[in-house]
């Protein structure tokens, strides 16, 4: 047994992993009440259009779900490495770890994951975010990080997207990130835009808003692009380097928007070729409405002619009571 049980005293003990996004949550559960809200009143709508209306709305929802959430997430671009690095400044102790970083549009998260998770007679298991967005500054965030003792790999992997580092990636990652975000909220305003268009029942300007929607998507993927495929300083773990691509959220991204592209591209050429097709997906064709009535199950009316005349009495007709004054 060792004075401070192995451990230097002026690092606190592991960090907690980083907790769940509870804006996510909440966009996702928000979301999911209005599908089952609307798919309880499904059995309600007779015929055919119960199928497209379903179709519509879980497509509906479906994008202005992931424009709007993955505002926040964390992964547009990820890279792992397993590696046996020095955990700790100036302690020749090597562990063996997996390192993550995770980058999304308001900052980066880096992941530090031991193999096993109890090493050294310490938990490694740490998620640590670095913010970059509006109002945060990133370097202040890294200094707390020094004060508080954070692992050496945890801190080098952030020291790379600093101002002060030579790599010079933090302005790209930033400005994109903010632009990315500022697009995103434009195609969500038009998304909405859309959805109301298509519940007044004006079609064509509903799929010119679709095609807005998909052509502000795939800008701000744009965006991100040029960012990432700016030249990066390599980030080395002895033999091994951790190498990043796109994340989940921006394959997601790009399928929305293909999905917005498509969606926008059909309902103008149908409007101009077959309307009548397009009004009934959108179950707008009244003709198929109309109940159709089978005569053979109607009583029989009885036949008449012109020179039928029907005589009825005038004091069946009308009772006059005359009162003597």
């Amino acid at each position: 047994m060792t004075l401070w049980n192995g451990s230097y005293p002026f690092y606190p003990g592991p960090n907690a992993c980083f907790p769940f996004d509870t804006t996510q949550s909440v966009i996702v559960t928000i979301f999911l009440s209005m599908l089952v809200t609307f798919v309880i009143i499904l059995p309600g709508i007779r015929g055919r259009g119960r199928l497209f209306w379903f179709l519509r709305l879980v497509l509906g929802l479906f994008m202005g779900a992931v424009v709007l959430t993955v505002q926040f997430t964390r992964d547009w671009e990820t890279g792992w490495v397993q590696a046996n690095t020095s955990y700790k400044s100036f302690s020749p102790v090597q562990v063996n770890v997996d390192i993550g970083l995770h980058i999304g549009l308001a900052g980066v998260n880096i992941t530090l994951r031991g193999n096993p998770v109890n090493q050294i007679n310490e938990t490694i298991n740490y998620n640590e975010h670095f913010p970059w967005n509006f109002g945060a500054d990133y370097d202040r965030s890294y200094s707390e990080g020094l004060k508080k003792g954070l692992p050496s790999p945890i801190l080098y992997v952030a020291e790379k997207f600093s101002t002060q580092s030579p790599c010079a990636v933090h302005r790209q990652y930033r400005i994109a990130g903010h632009y990315v975000s500022f697009t995103l909220w434009l195609a969500f305003c038009t998304w909405l835009t859309s959805i109301l268009l298509f519940s007044m029942s004006i079609l064509l300007y509903g799929g010119h808003m679709l095609l807005l929607t998909a052509t502000l998507i795939l800008f701000s993927l744009l965006f991100f692009f040029t960012a990432r495929n700016t030249p990066k300083c390599p980030i080395q773990f002895g033999p091994v380097s951790l190498r990043t691509d796109y994340g989940e959220s921006f394959w997601l991204t790009l399928a929305t928007g293909l999905l917005c592209l498509l969606l926008g591209l059909s309902i103008v050429i149908l409007n101009s070729v077959h309307p009548e097709k397009l009004k009934f997906i959108f179950s707008l064709d009244k003709s198929s409405e109309k109940e159709v009535w089978d005569k053979s199950r109607l009583p029989d009316e009885p036949s008449c002619s012109a020179q039928d005349v029907l005589i009825v009495p005038l004091g069946e007709l009308c009772q006059v009571t005359a009162t003597q004054l």
